[in-house]
């Protein structure tokens, strides 16, 4: 008996220490891969750990996917594409993926959005009622990717329901969840056939009381590095030089729906010109924000006094959210100032010479001055292109 026993302990041991070596080696190999850095860093130890990771057992799936949390997007990739092979080599098999494990994953907000993603996508693939049972209860999720398909999967039910009464809670809900522009106007537009108007520039946060200065001398593209006066301090009483004349500051109150500055009708349209813009944000707590803008300009983004991003890039789109950059509110009142550059570019489609700046948090969702008034002063919610 006392032999048996034995040898069945030696045996549970021998288990156990195989187990724990294994879980040494996928810690290691994640480890090597989440240190591939740029030009190169790391490349030849990633590759030679990924085999490490690409062997790993279906109930490791959960390790592998949470060390996405920690990854830049070029460690990113060595999991993701662990994690595929992983989980079509179990499914070729003819073995089940750890179904629950996976739900589990997915649910867990903690985690970023691209690894829940990725774990709801092969639990999708094994569980055909996964989609109906989870999408709808995220349509406030953190990750925007699935507000979005709670947001279409509204949208679908609203096509097919013939009373008109129950459409305009559909489509309220659908846009409290909203966060990209053509779901937001789409539902715009369907909730103003029912009479009901939508405030996108509440609904997304755009700043649109402005005071704007210019022009100043931007031949050349000597002026995104010329700190002209208004970097140095802001004084609304004060003239300068300007390109041509002395220039000071005037008020704006954009009416854009989405929140467009635009100089060519504030100043005058010129080229060759660079133009500052100054809003202020009341706020009532310190918070973490986004600041999110589209120009076709290049741009200079500063909040009280400190430089968050720079961007000297001329008229290569003007989508939405082109530019983000991260910032820290003060309580009170906090100052927003934007310079705006215009080159000297003849074509048509090179005239453009606005910016559309918005606060929100990480998902997207409006951050709105504790000064704002309910109303916006726009003036239409009709739906336009998915850009400026």
């Amino acid at each position: 008996m006392g032999r048996h026993w034995a040898l069945a302990l030696s045996a549970t041991l021998a288990i156990v220490a195989t187990a724990k070596s294994a879980e040494i080696d996928l810690a290691a190999a994640i480890e090597a891969v989440q240190r591939v850095g740029h030009l190169g860093a790391g490349n030849a130890s990633a590759q030679q750990s990924w085999p490490v990771l690409a062997a790993a057992a279906p109930d490791q799936l959960p390790q592998l996917l949470e060390a996405l949390d920690d990854s830049n997007p070029l460690a990113a990739n060595y999991l993701r594409a662990a994690v595929d092979a992983i989980c079509e080599r179990t499914l070729a098999k003819g073995e089940k993926l750890p179904a629950d494990a996976l739900e589990q994953f997915t649910l867990d907000t903690s985690h970023v959005p691209r690894a829940r993603r990725l774990a709801y996508e092969w639990l999708a693939k094994v569980d055909p009622t996964a989609g109906d049972r989870l999408i709808p209860g995220m349509l406030n999720d953190p990750s925007v990717e699935f507000r979005r398909d709670a947001v279409a999967r509204l949208l679908d039910a609203a096509g097919k329901e013939t009373d008109a009464e129950k459409l305009k809670p559909i489509y309220r809900q659908a846009l409290s969840g909203a966060r990209d522009l053509d779901q937001v106007q789409t539902i715009a537009g369907k909730l103003k056939d029912l009479g009901e108007e939508v405030d996108l520039s509440r609904h997304f946060g755009f700043l649109f009381a402005w005071r704007v200065i210019g022009p100043f001398d931007n031949v050349g593209g000597k002026g995104f590095a010329t700190a002209y006066p208004p970097e140095q301090a802001i004084d609304y009483d004060a003239e300068y030089p300007g390109k041509a004349n002395l220039v000071r500051w005037q008020e704006h109150v954009t009416v854009d729906p989405i929140g467009a500055v635009d100089f060519n009708t504030i100043l005058a349209k010129e080229k060759g010109v660079a133009a500052y813009a100054v809003a202020e944000f009341q706020s009532e707590e310190g918070q973490d924000v986004e600041f999110r803008w589209g120009t076709m300009n290049a741009t200079k983004l500063w909040l009280n006094g400190a430089l968050l991003a720079e961007h000297e890039v001329y008229h290569s789109g003007e989508d939405l959210d082109q530019y983000i950059a991260q910032g820290h509110l003060k309580p009170g009142k906090n100052v927003i100032l934007v310079k705006v550059c215009q080159n000297e570019q003849t074509e048509n489609w090179a005239d453009s010479w606005k910016v559309s700046i918005r606060v929100c948090d990480e998902t997207g969702t409006a951050i709105l001055s504790a000064d704002r008034p309910e109303k916006s002063p726009t003036q239409s919610v009709e739906p336009k292109p998915a850009n400026l």
